[in-house]
């Protein structure tokens, strides 16, 4: 038998990275004071102001959803994405800027930076999240998957709906956010479904299994700081341990640690899925 060999993907920041890097500098942030902004090369997406007119501006917190921060101001809001491999630092060093730090949030509590080398994330000012950018960006994002909104019910009602394959409909995002690769793949290992099942055919105790599964992984991956398989840290510089708990992900060929089935890997919406063909059914 051939085995396909993939080139390494890019690994982007998911939901838990994303909130770890939240939590690690929004209490030092809050309040503080903008003093200067400074753009580098070109984002996914233009600023949408110019730099000089957020000075002044004060930091009321941050926020998340799904995947972006949300740095409230006391005149509208920035909203940022870290893209594919983007991270943030915050602290008093204010070190000259280098060729991949491409955004500086100066303020008189700290900088925050924006380092990314492949420039796929983005920073964009909003007077509020009605704009019509917000809109953009925010408005078809599901229901938060660690909060109290994300019921049996409405999750079911949703899968029922879609024909596409279990896992794409995780990562579009559109019905639960944040379930990027890597943790859907966890996910539906814990709750034993085979990533490649059409939604609409799940039973509701099975959803329930994959709900709770979703909670699960993620909490857990939150719990120890996220995931660093590449170069994540959070804005303190600290990486995540999760990838040290993965059962299926990233184990291609490897003894499956529940029944020792070797761990298979496939192809699926140019993303791998890692999953085991014994304990995931279809």
């Amino acid at each position: 038998m051939i085995i396909p060999r993939y080139l390494p993907e890019l690994v982007m920041p998911e939901l838990p990275e994303v909130e770890v890097t939240r939590l690690s500098f929004a209490e030092r942030i809050a309040g503080a004071r903008v003093l200067s902004v400074r753009l580098g090369k070109p984002l996914r997406w233009p600023l949408g102001v110019a730099p000089e007119s957020l000075r002044g501006r004060q930091v009321r917190g941050v926020r998340r959803r799904g995947k972006y921060l949300l740095v409230d101001l006391d005149q509208g809001l920035l909203l940022l994405h870290l893209g594919m491999s983007g991270a943030l630092a915050f602290g008093d060093q204010r070190e000259p800027a280098g060729v991949h730090d491409h955004f500086d949030l100066d303020t008189d509590q700290g900088l925050l930076r924006l380092h990314d080398p492949r420039r796929f994330g983005a920073v964009v000012h909003v007077p509020s999240e009605d704009d019509p950018r917000a809109r953009k960006l925010l408005g078809g994002l599901g229901v938060e998957p660690l909060s109290d909104a994300f019921a049996l019910e409405d999750f079911h009602r949703g899968l029922k709906q879609r024909r596409a394959p279990i896992k794409q409909v995780l990562l579009a995002g559109d019905l639960v956010v944040g379930v990027g690769n890597i943790y859907a793949s966890e996910a539906l290992f814990r709750a034993g479904i085979r990533p490649t099942v059409a939604a609409c055919r799940l039973s509701k105790p099975r959803t329930e299994r994959l709900r709770v599964a979703i909670r699960d992984v993620l909490a857990r991956a939150l719990a120890v700081g996220g995931s660093t398989l590449r170069d994540f840290s959070n804005a303190q510089g600290q990486s995540g341990y999760f990838q040290l708990e993965m059962l299926v992900y990233d184990r291609a060929s490897q003894p499956c640690r529940q029944c020792g089935t070797p761990i298979r890997q496939i192809r699926q919406g140019q993303r791998s899925t890692f999953y085991c063909p014994t304990c995931q059914t279809r």
